[in-house]
């Protein structure tokens, strides 16, 4: 039996259509089998009602058998639907206020089978969700989704009418400089320039045999009117502001990729940036043998997000690449859609990268991870340091990636005199707090959705004191809680 009270939190995200039914499937169905497989998934209600107060109710079902029987013929039907994306178990009949409906669940596509669209066209078919209802994606939308459909990794494509006089020579002199000073005597150190960046991705043969920048080689090492031939819409965008009152205030530094004054590529935007950002990070006195060591948990966590960033962007996507800087968080906004789901992404081991020979060139030099333990190792060092839980939003129309990393300590409610004040971490009592808070977010990382009573015994509290801070970790907004009663499960909010 379906409890529809505990789907209103489905409804507030956009997650659940209610659809009456009467006289067989609607129309409309499969606008929104297209959006919600385009975005984030969803259910599909056969037989309910939204009532005015935004509750549901059930309505009789005529023949509820047929409607599914119905249902299968029409998305196994390619001139109704493109792709089938649906198992047996993400349909089903179940009972609910006395009547029986259809509940059907549509995952989040696979990006190989993206875009899920009507009829024979995907671009006057495809739809996505958004707080309004279902939309119909933009034409960038879909081509966006087209690209990402590929193995081949965006960035591996040659240009095949450039040179390696489009690529900025100071910026490979650096490069190389670094690799050397982290792998002395490595096997390319003595090789000439073309031959170097032919091994490490940055120049391929073209169909004449001639050796030419790739997309990865002009975007890393590229000048940036060279850059804008091949990506029109690329822009690096680095902003700082010296208060956090508002958002909105006018920066008061700026480095931006178009400035004219340096290469604009990619690898001379990351030092610059990381540089800025990481000025601010306290370092402590820490010895290895006699060589005072200034790297640390945080640092390497700064440059994997950044890394990140620059890495999975989608640089043909038409909006820019921006990070902003305020005194208490640091907000990270790069073109593209995630290609794995978002839960998948948190919980790590799992990497679907979309310029791989960008990766590798960051790899030489020591920056980023391949093993898909990026932004759980983001999320650990932030829960270590006390800090607030970094968040991710993905967006679309266009798509986007947004990361917000808060730079200041969690805050708790604390009784004191009747009254509730918020504590931070640095007190006694928020600190102790803050780290089991932090123990259940490492445990609901690595274990995607939990009950009270596993993660009490995992985290070594009573199930009393581990709901308590479950509770104020759903207030937070880091943890979201399913289903009720001895079924109820909690999750980390993506």
């Amino acid at each position: 039996m379906l409890d529809l009270s505990q789907l209103s939190k489905y409804r507030e995200n956009n997650r659940i259509e209610a659809k009456k039914a009467q006289g067989g499937l609607p129309h409309s169905i499969w606008e929104t089998y297209s959006a919600f497989a385009n975005a984030f998934g969803g259910y599909i209600l056969l037989g309910v009602v939204e009532n005015a107060d935004k509750s549901f109710s059930s309505v009789p079902l005529s023949s509820p058998e047929k409607l599914v029987a119905d249902f299968w013929n029409s998305v196994n039907n390619h001139s109704i639907v493109n792709v089938n994306i649906l198992s047996d178990r993400n349909v089903q009949i179940v009972e609910s206020g006395g009547n029986q409906i259809v509940v059907i669940e549509v995952p989040r596509a696979d990006r190989h089978d993206k875009p899920v669209y009507t009829g024979v066209d995907p671009f006057s078919g495809t739809y996505r969700r958004n707080g309004e209802g279902d939309y119909r994606c933009t034409k960038d939308e879909v081509r966006a989704m087209l690209r990402d459909q590929a193995d081949i990794s965006q960035d591996a494509r040659v240009m095949d009418t450039m040179t390696i006089d489009c690529l900025d020579t100071d910026t490979i002199r650096r490069y190389r400089q670094r690799m050397d000073n982290l792998r002395p005597g490595h096997v390319w150190s003595e090789l000439a320039v073309e031959d170097f960046l032919h091994r490490i991705g940055a120049m391929a043969r073209d169909a004449d045999g001639k050796l030419r920048p790739t997309a990865a080689g002009l975007l890393m090492f590229g000048h940036e009117y060279e850059i804008v031939r091949e990506f029109p819409h690329y822009f690096l965008d680095y902003q700082e502001h010296d208060r956090s009152a508002t958002e909105d205030e006018r920066w008061t530094d700026r480095i931006v990729s178009s400035s004219g004054d340096w290469s604009g590529n990619i690898c001379d935007f990351y030092f610059r940036v990381y540089n800025r950002i990481a000025q601010d990070i306290k370092v402590p006195f820490k010895l290895e043998g006699t060589d005072r060591i200034d790297d640390t948990p945080l640092h390497k966590a700064l440059r994997e997000a950044l890394a990140n960033a620059l890495i999975h962007a989608d640089y043909y996507d038409r909006r820019g690449l921006v990070i902003q800087k305020w005194p208490d968080k640091i907000r990270i906004a790069n073109p593209g859609a995630f290609r794995i789901n978002v839960q998948e992404a948190l919980v790590g081991g799992v990497s679907d990268p979309r310029n791989e020979s960008l990766i590798k060139m960051f790899n030489l030099i020591n920056v980023g991870e391949r093993a898909g333990s990026g932004l759980p190792s983001i999320r650990s060092v932030w829960q270590k340091q006390g800090w607030q839980v970094p968040e991710i939003v993905e967006a679309f129309n266009p798509d986007r990636t947004t990361l917000t990393l808060p730079l200041s300590a969690a805050k708790m409610a604390v009784k004191s005199g009747g009254k509730k004040v918020a504590a931070k971490n640095g007190d006694k009592e928020g600190g102790i707090a803050e780290r089991r808070k932090a123990d259940i977010l490492q445990y609901l990382t690595d274990t995607p959705k939990a009950a009270s009573k596993e993660i009490a015994e995992a985290v070594g509290l009573q199930v009393s004191r581990t709901k308590m801070y479950l509770a104020e970790l759903i207030e937070q907004e880091a943890v979201v809680a399913e289903g009720a009663g001895r079924a109820r499960k909690y999750r980390l909010k993506t």
